[in-house]
């Protein structure tokens, strides 16, 4: 279940810091980081082009390799990053250093696996938890957990404590939350035409006492 650990490079920033510094290596196309976990906060410059390149495969539980020039690998997973979405860009990326034999806290994905028998029977899937917390050494750090729901039927659900987790995961997370249901939606669709034919039956109402009225003022 341990990831295929994915490469990124960067170098030192050991000069130029602040807001101003920031926005001359946005404009040169690089961005600003900031590497944590260890004693100090190591600040570094990512090429932007790359890291645009390669940021939808990386997650909170995706291993990197972080070579920085003149300072070495790093080991490190993406913890958050800030956007401008109206730019497109983003302006400064906060990586986490793990070390190898040392328990990591970190979320994972959680993506839903099957068909479950009561979509089929006219129910919709509702997924309710889209990530977990867990806590693991590095080596054990999953992509992503699969929940099976295949066998779920119109107003089941299925819980954190259903999930198949491998050896050396713990899931910090309560066992009975509800992660994915099926959900009957027959109902709210047989509602919507009685609503329409109380609207028309008020309507010919309506259209009724119009007509009455106009006949006694002939």
């Amino acid at each position: 279940m341990s990831n295929e650990k994915k490469a990124l490079s960067a170098r030192l920033r050991t000069a130029d810091f602040g807001s101003a510094g920031s926005r001359r290596l946005l404009r040169n196309g690089e961005i600003p980081a900031v590497v944590y976990g260890k004693s100090e906060p190591l600040h570094v410059i990512v090429n932007a082009h790359e890291f645009e390149m390669k940021k939808s495969g990386f997650s909170e539980s995706t291993l990197i390799t972080l070579s920085v020039e003149g300072d070495g690998d790093h080991m490190v997973f993406v913890k958050s990053y800030q956007e401008d979405l109206l730019r497109r860009c983003v302006h400064h990326i906060d990586f986490f250093e793990i070390t190898a034999g040392h328990m990591v806290r970190t979320h994972v994905r959680v993506e839903l696996d099957g068909n479950p028998v009561g979509c089929r029977a006219g129910g919709v899937l509702d997924q309710v938890i889209h990530e977990l917390e867990i806590e693991c050494l590095p080596k054990d750090l999953p992509e992503v957990i699969k929940a099976d729901v295949s066998a779920l039927d119109i107003n089941e659900s299925f819980r954190v404590d259903q999930l198949v987790i491998p050896a050396g995961i713990k899931v910090l997370a309560d066992g009975g939350a509800a992660i994915a249901s099926v959900k009957m939606v027959k109902e709210e669709a047989a509602a919507e035409p009685a609503a329409d034919d109380a609207a028309a039956a008020a309507a010919d109402t309506a259209a009724a006492a119009d007509t009455a009225k106009s006949a006694e003022t002939k």
